[in-house]
């Protein structure tokens, strides 16, 4: 399963706080590029662990009901392309490591 570039989890009505033990366990996978967990109803804040998810190109968190800010290890996303959080009920800048 290291291979895996894409997950997509998108319109599943995943609801409860964003899972931080599985952007832990995403981290194994090591090519993972497009990580989609847009139109859910995750609620929570964003876990600073998706910062360890460094091959990322494409993030949409997109259409859920996240909180607080975005976390600045975000910035840690060196291959990050688009990231798409709308529609969401995040507060604050935009940190600047991003």
């Amino acid at each position: 399963l290291t291979a895996i570039i894409m997950l997509s989890l998108r319109e599943n009505a995943l609801t409860g706080s964003f899972p931080t033990e599985l952007v832990g366990r995403l981290t194994a996978l090591s090519a993972l590029q497009s990580f989609e967990v847009d139109t859910n109803l995750l609620t929570g804040t964003v876990p600073t662990e998706m910062g360890s998810l460094t091959a990322l190109t494409w993030l949409d968190l997109n259409n859920n009901a996240l909180t607080g800010s975005l976390p600045t290890e975000l910035g840690q996303l060196t291959a990050l392309e688009r990231l798409v959080a709308s529609t969401n009920l995040l507060t604050g800048p935009l940190p600047t490591e991003i």
